[in-house]
């Protein structure tokens, strides 16, 4: 199912083409949704060939989630009501800056907030807030960095990689001729950094945590299956591999109740993949 996914975004432009560039705000909501809902609920129905306890869609509240969730994160991606803001009051090289540092840090508030409205109605008194409970052990963790390392250098190695890596090449009209300059740098990095917060918070936390009372292990395939589509827009290298890392994440949190071991290994990522991609550009620039 994801491999003809895949294929119709990397060779016919799905997300680029049919659902980016819609016109309206309303078509390009209903595009993402779908795009994340097709492959969420495909996984969910597709289990039901393949065992025998899938009783979860008698569950009223699996239903809730599952039409709700792709609704909450394409309300994130398309969510720009600080646009007008950003525009009106900077230009040139600090629009750009700003632009990408608030929208970052705004949406993950857009996405964090429904999600507490859930926990609070259904879930307080069951279990902290999705995924907060301390983790045992940094030792697994690190070894999936480890094991990530040589991946990520092959992939600085590869043309689509090295034109979204490092992602601070958003900000290249700015010179780094003082601390200011450089200073926004930092600003940039840690407001990306910030974005995955959102992320660990709703796909490890909310999804995995709230699903496995109704589903059990089951949540966890279609949980990587949503991660992976909210990946089509990056190489495609990222996009296929997100499954898997998307899967090995759900598995830690569905065993430890935790995300701050994902939100470790989504943040080490993130970091070596800049690194990469900036090693990438100057031996690039070398030969």
């Amino acid at each position: 199912m994801l491999g003809s996914l895949i294929y119709l975004n990397y060779w016919h432009d799905l997300e680029r083409k049919y659902i980016a560039s819609a016109t309206t705000k309303l078509s390009r909501f209903t595009g993402y949704y779908f795009l994340y809902l097709i492959p969420f609920a495909a996984a969910f129905f597709l289990q039901l060939f393949f065992f025998k306890d899938c009783t979860y869609y008698k569950n009223g509240r699996f239903w809730a989630i599952l039409i709700l969730a792709p609704a909450f994160f394409s309300f994130r991606v398309n969510f720009d009501w600080q646009q007008a803001w950003i525009i009106n009051k900077w230009t040139g090289v600090e629009q750009v800056f700003y632009q990408h540092s608030i929208n970052w840090v705004v949406r993950v508030f857009v996405l964090l907030i429904p999600v507490y409205i859930v926990w609070l109605i259904k879930d307080k008194g069951i279990h902290p807030f999705y995924g907060t409970a301390p983790m045992d052990s940094l030792k697994p963790y690190l070894l999936m960095l480890l094991i990530m390392a040589p991946l990520i250098a092959l992939a600085s190695t590869q043309g689509d990689f090295l034109q979204v890596y490092p992602k601070a090449k958003l900000l290249n009209k700015i010179p780094i001729h003082s601390w200011v300059d450089r200073w926004r740098y930092v600003v940039f990095e840690l407001c990306y950094d910030f974005d995955f917060v959102s992320i660990e918070f709703f796909f490890r936390g909310f999804l995995i945590l709230a699903l496995m009372r109704i589903c059990g292990m089951h949540c966890i395939i279609p949980v990587a299956c949503f991660y992976c589509a909210i990946h089509l827009g990056k190489p495609m290298a990222e996009a296929i591999s997100s499954f898997f890392g998307g899967t090995l994440l759900g598995i830690v949190a569905y065993n430890t109740g935790s995300i701050w071991g994902g939100l470790i290994v989504h943040l080490g990522i993130a970091w070596m993949m800049d690194i990469g991609g900036w090693l990438g550009v100057v031996f690039s620039k070398v030969k």
